[in-house]
């Protein structure tokens, strides 16, 4: 016997003792369905169903997608849904997104099929953004905006698919002069059909009246049970976002492959260095490339002594959060010999390092990709006779590389050498003026054995390799590198983002990238008012979004008035004010987030290509991935991953489940898992005979959702 055939068995094996089936010879009729974990979306084209679609790509959850709209599109029918495989009954899909709860034409088969699907296997049903109807269970008592509306999980939500949500579910309003939001403020029916009951997950207060009303809820009826949301939204809105991973664990019935989660890093570039100073009169920044040469004197540069170094160390414990630092070692060196030989920063962080993690930021900060021509603002590549672009040379990259791990091994500092992040991230492309690597990074890197290399995520979003490296595309948040004081980011921030009619650069103007402010902030306020809040929430929106990119700041954040930790504490807090202890903030170093991006991009790929395959029967579920693809999964806890005769238990636990990555075998390319007795397992719901009513009327889509409003000049990814 082979290894596949031996494995397929010993998988069969496990299927048979995992739910007790009959020995060979019993009927299809007494064994359990197979239910494949594909998830099945019907798609009208708008931002409900693309919002849903968005969290299962984000996740890595297969799906099927078929355009309502798209010239021969598959029709919907029994065959299409299901089918016998071995003699046993088969559901194709595990659950089912629509747009609403009807979106076929007044009499449809394809719904009927649907339904009919839905009642034979137990599957569930999500209605994407449906109107408050008798068809669901409900009558209106509300419709319109619901923007800076404050909704809340219920009793019934918090036990069920929310749970990992403390409350309140705020909608966004950015901007009064826009809708953002439309819904219908629902009650249940005084009285509901035969065996039909409507159960409320998140609710609202009634405008004008007492009481409160729901916006999404279990519609139960007719054998079936439907996931009714009553109101519209996208992939950005962070409402949606807060309630994706519960829509997706109830339509799945919290067995699925695919997992999502919060990750949050922080990372503090230029840590022994120092930083220039932002000049409020001249408006660019002496000693930087984006004030004329030779013309203005050096401010005071910006560096953060002992007592922030201590502090930050403090900050870290308390808030829970480890900060990586990315340290100039060459920085120290040059503070030592304009101070008598003495640094007490280093020497503190030095003693104190167990608090932080430690990354290679190059020796002394330089440039590292082609040679910058800084005679012209702003700069451009020099070239040589010929016209050829000059590059820093392999010698000196590699040397930047080796010396600043040289003088942390000098200094007692544990580094891994694995990670870097170079000086602005050079050597990488930067558009416009150097549209190409520097061709002598990647053979500095196999020769300095960089395994993951920093990038900046607003020029390039995607992970990608390097030589021997793969890119960890980092977030930077605006707040400067250039600043120490509110006053001074609240200048230069005025200066970059408002109109020239305001005193500003007018940069704002016609761009396609950021938005003008109304009007200049306070210079007393608007750090505190403003930019906090904008930036925080533009960092959480990647949060809520399960990306586990970083982000960073400076050092000389963190030093002087410490404007810094504001950003930071905002988002956090922030964060544990709307979800419950088990679903905390994951904080990854930077490996372990290159290495969660490899897994996805693979795993990912193996999706689209239709190479993995996975179903469940009863309590065994089983998966098949192409060799050397990482698994990802979100199962009950209590799941077990069958290895040989025993097991070992599935992921870690988050959100009330259990999820992360298995890895098949050496040479195998399937694994098998076994659900803890008392799962739910897909069954027939009692009710009478499938109704379908009418289509749903049709629904309004304010402006604000189908093109989403920026939260700030900084937001680029709504735009």
């Amino acid at each position: 016997m082979g290894s596949t055939t031996r494995l397929v068995a010993a998988l069969a094996a496990a299927t048979l003792l995992a739910v007790g089936l009959p020995a060979a010879g019993a009927s299809a009729a007494e064994a359990p369905p197979r239910v494949d974990l594909r998830v099945l979306v019907v798609d009208d084209g708008g931002p409900a169903v693309e919002a849903i679609r968005t969290e299962l790509d984000t996740a890595g959850t297969p799906y099927t997608r078929v355009g309502l709209g798209d010239a021969g599109r598959p029709r919907i029918d029994d065959a299409f849904l299901s089918d016998t495989v071995d003699g046993r009954a088969r559901a194709k899909y595990q659950g089912v997104v629509l747009p609403n709860d009807n979106p076929f034409g007044d009499g449809s088969a394809e719904m009927a099929a649907v339904a009919g699907y839905e009642k034979r296997f137990g599957i569930r049903q999500v209605d994407a953004y449906t109107y408050a109807r008798p068809a669901v269970g409900l009558k209106t008592v509300y419709a319109g905006t619901l923007d800076g509306q404050s909704a809340q999980v219920t009793a019934e939500g918090a036990a069920g698919p929310f749970g990992y949500l403390r409350k309140n579910v705020p909608f966004e309003d950015n901007d009064s002069g826009t809708g953002e939001s439309y819904g219908y403020i629902a009650v249940p029916l005084d009285r509901q059909a035969d065996g039909a009951t409507y159960t409320s997950y998140l609710d609202a207060p009634l405008p004008g009246g007492p009481g409160r009303g729901s916006l999404a809820g279990q519609y139960t009826h007719d054998g079936r049970s439907e996931l009714v949301v009553t109101f519209v939204y996208n992939h950005y809105q962070s409402q949606f976002r807060l309630l994706s991973r519960g829509i997706v664990e109830w339509l799945t019935q919290g067995v699925h492959l695919g997992a999502a989660r919060s990750y949050f890093a922080a990372h503090v570039d230029d840590v022994f260095g120092s930083d220039d100073r932002w000049d409020s009169q001249l408006n660019c920044t002496p000693g930087d490339i984006d004030c004329p040469p030779g013309s203005h004197p050096e401010n005071d540069p910006i560096r953060m002594t002992a007592a922030d170094a201590q502090y930050a160390a403090q900050w870290s414990r308390e808030h829970g959060l480890t900060l990586d630092l990315a340290f100039n070692g060459g920085g120290s060196e040059g503070y030592k010999e304009a101070h008598a030989g003495s640094d007490p920063l280093a020497q503190q962080l030095v003693s104190g390092q167990g608090a932080f993690r430690w990354i290679d930021h190059t020796y002394n900060h330089p440039f590292l990709g082609c040679v910058q021509n800084t005679t012209v603002v702003p700069w451009k590549c020099a070239t040589d006779l010929l016209g050829r672009v000059r590059w820093t040379s392999r010698a000196t990259i590699t040397a930047q590389i080796t010396d600043n791990r040289g003088w942390a091994a000098r200094q007692g500092l544990t580094v891994d050498k694995d990670e870097l992040v170079t000086g602005e991230h050079s050597g990488l492309r930067t558009l416009p003026q150097q549209p190409d690597d520097n061709p002598e990074l990647a053979p500095s890197l196999t020769q300095a054995q960089v395994a993951w290399l920093a990038s900046d995520s607003s020029r390039e979003r995607e992970q990608r390799r390097v030589g021997p490296a793969l890119t960890v595309p980092r977030y930077p948040m605006n707040v400067f590198y250039n600043v120490g004081k509110a006053t001074e980011q609240v200048d230069e921030y005025n200066w970059l983002y408002t109109r020239k009619s305001d005193g500003g650069s007018g940069l704002c103007e016609g761009s396609a990238t950021t938005t003008c402010l109304k009007a200049p902030l306070s210079s007393s306020t608007g750090f505190g008012d403003y930019i906090v809040p904008v930036e925080s929430r533009i960092a959480m929106s990647h949060v809520l979004a399960n990306d586990p990119r970083p982000h960073f700041i400076h050092q000389s954040n963190l030093a002087e008035e410490r404007i810094g930790y504001q950003a930071l504490e905002k988002i956090m807090s922030d964060y544990r004010a709307l979800f419950a202890d088990s679903a905390p903030l994951v904080n990854l170093r930077m490996r372990d987030i290159g290495d969660e991006l490899r897994k996805r991009a693979a795993w990912s790929a193996a999706v689209r290509a239709g190479t993995v395959t996975a179903h469940r029967i009863g309590s065994a579920v089983s998966v098949t991935a192409p060799a050397g693809v990482d698994v990802t999964a979100t199962l009950p806890s209590g799941t077990v991953q069958v290895q040989g005769t025993g097991g070992i238990p599935f992921g870690t636990a988050y959100a009330g489940l259990r999820s992360g990555w298995a890895t098949p075998a050496t040479g195998q390319n399937a694994l098998a898992f076994t659900l803890p007795d008392g799962t739910p397992a897909t069954r027939t719901l009692s009710g009478k005979a499938t109704r379908v009513q009418a289509p749903a009327a049709a629904l309004p889509v304010p402006r604000g959702v189908s093109t989403p409003v920026p939260y700030g000049p900084g937001d680029r990814a709504r735009r």
